[in-house]
């Protein structure tokens, strides 16, 4: 007499394949997180070369890396960035927000930049004098402009 199938052991369950499996998962997991982390590279090291040369008071260069437009003279720069302009002097800065609008060509980065070295964190009295800058970065040139 034959036993019934129902009342047989499963069989065991195959290990490799749940390995396999649980291997390629965590792959894909772990590929999403680098690209997360480094969709937005190239475009925060643009902007971290061009406050770093404001920061060490080499404007010049920070004009050549902005790569601006005929009508934004250098003169237009420094009221904007200059010791004496909107948003300078800059001494650090510490970068909020990296963005990609819908259906844009470029990446907005929101950085906060401060008159003081080092970036005032907690002192309310300095951190007052903070200005909050939105940049844009186009992403096949990475040239700099003010966000729209």
């Amino acid at each position: 007499m034959s036993v019934p199938r129902l009342l047989e052991p499963p069989p065991p369950p195959n290990r490799r394949r749940r390995l396999l499996l649980l291997g390629g998962v965590a792959a894909v997991a772990a590929g999403l997180v680098l690209w997360h982390a480094l969709r937005f590279h190239r475009e925060e090291s643009t902007v971290k070369r061009f406050l770093d040369a404001l920061a060490a008071g080499q404007y010049e260069q920070a004009y050549r890396l902005w790569h601006p437009q005929p009508s934004y003279s250098f003169s237009d720069f420094m009221q904007d960035w200059g010791p004496e302009g909107f948003y300078g002097p800059v001494r650090s800065y510490r970068i909020q927000q990296l963005r990609l609008p819908r259906n844009g060509s470029g990446v907005i980065v929101t950085v906060l930049v401060s008159p003081y070295r080092p970036f005032p964190g907690r002192d309310p009295a300095r951190a007052r004098y903070n200005k909050t800058v939105r940049l844009w970065v186009e992403r096949s040139d990475q040239s700099i402009s003010f966000a729209p």
